[in-house]
């Protein structure tokens, strides 16, 4: 029934605030009986997908408000092992992300990004977060900020020339030179920190 509702409201093109049929209607289009709808209903108001509003009815809920990806971390992150791979792939994952902005942003977005940096006191986290935000993959970013929230360091930054090295070679479209240093001189600092 919840494959029957996602079919649906993608026929229907719902989007993002719009109210879904009620119960009865499900009920009728989709063949199923009230109770299993009902309960396909909560699975997806469990999940975050859709809110019901008190006289109103139920609505399609914004995705950027969805909560799947950090609840699934939650869960996940409860093995010891996982913690342990925790850093390593927060490291993937920045560096995706740095390709993607070398990729994507545009050279004015890294100019302002590189005169901030030059300008004020960051931590580790701030800067990445902010790398994240150079491109136009939603999903890589809203990864990257469940799991770095299970790994964020406060400390501000003390050395910033190597964050603006890397700046500059994304700026230059030169993501081989910037892994380079991301590798060498901003993580070692952090595993050494």
């Amino acid at each position: 029934i919840m494959e029957q509702l996602k079919e649906m409201i993608e026929e229907d093109g719902l989007l993002p605030g719009d109210k879904i049929p009620s119960e009865r209607e499900l009920c009728e289009r989709m063949q199923a009986g009230r109770s299993s709808v009902r309960e396909a209903l909560r699975a997806l108001e469990l999940l975050g997908l859709i809110e019901t509003r008190r006289g109103e009815g139920t609505f399609i809920k914004d995705f950027q408000e969805h909560q799947l990806v950090e609840l699934l971390g939650g869960f996940i992150l409860q093995e010891e092992k996982s913690k342990t791979k925790l850093k390593e792939t927060k490291y993937m994952i920045e560096i995706d992300c740095m390709t993607l902005a070398a990729r994507d942003a545009a050279s004015g977005q890294i100019d302002e990004f590189i005169d901030w940096a030059g300008e004020s006191d960051f931590d580790d986290y701030t800067f990445f977060q902010r790398i994240a935000s150079l491109h136009d993959n939603h999903l890589m970013r809203r990864i990257w900020t469940s799991i770095a929230a299970y790994d964020r360091d406060s400390a501000y930054i003390h050395r910033k020339e190597p964050y603006l090295n890397l700046l500059g070679d994304i700026k230059h479209r030169d993501i081989n030179n910037a892994v380079k240093i991301y590798k060498k001189e901003i993580r070692n600092m952090s595993m050494n920190d």
